[in-house]
């Protein structure tokens, strides 16, 4: 009787199949990619414990706000710009975002280079302000100003 209804029903089978392909390679593809995924909590732990902070997003995206006093990088850059990180490819590094999407190819970019300790903001900046955490801005430089003439 089931296998009647299977043979009736391959095509529902066949997509079934590929459906849940999909959510297991979504679900194992970070895991696979050979960094590790961060919760806000586990992030506000690593920025606790001195893990270099890599914002990945454009630079008038990160002007909006980032994570303490994190590098700005954008992902297209990185590549030429892999200078400017830390030289001690097994300290941790935080790779973020506005939603996790760059974060994750910046990411896999950093194993491919040889990092072993990087991690991945899940959801990204937006996660992190949805969790009440504090954002940092950039002096305008009109208050920098003001600051050095004291």
């Amino acid at each position: 009787m089931f296998s009647e209804f299977v043979e009736e029903q391959t095509l529902l089978f066949v997509a079934l199949a590929i459906i849940i392909a999909m959510l297991v390679y979504s679900y194992l593809a970070d895991r696979l990619a050979g960094f590790k995924p961060a919760s806000t909590d586990e992030a506000t732990r690593l920025f606790n414990d001195g893990a270099f902070l890599l914002d990945v997003r454009a630079s008038n995206e990160y002007k909006e706000g980032f994570i303490g006093d994190a590098k700005n990088i954008p992902v297209s850059d990185l590549k030429e710009r892999l200078n400017l990180l830390p030289k001690d490819k097994s300290k941790p590094v935080l790779v973020y975002c506005l939603s996790g999407i760059r974060s994750s190819k910046a990411a896999s970019m950093l194993v491919k280079e040889g990092y072993t300790s990087v991690f991945n903001l899940t959801g990204g900046i937006n996660a992190w302000k949805a969790a009440g955490l504090p954002v940092a801005k950039a002096k305008s430089k009109k208050a920098k100003k003001k600051t050095s003439a004291k």
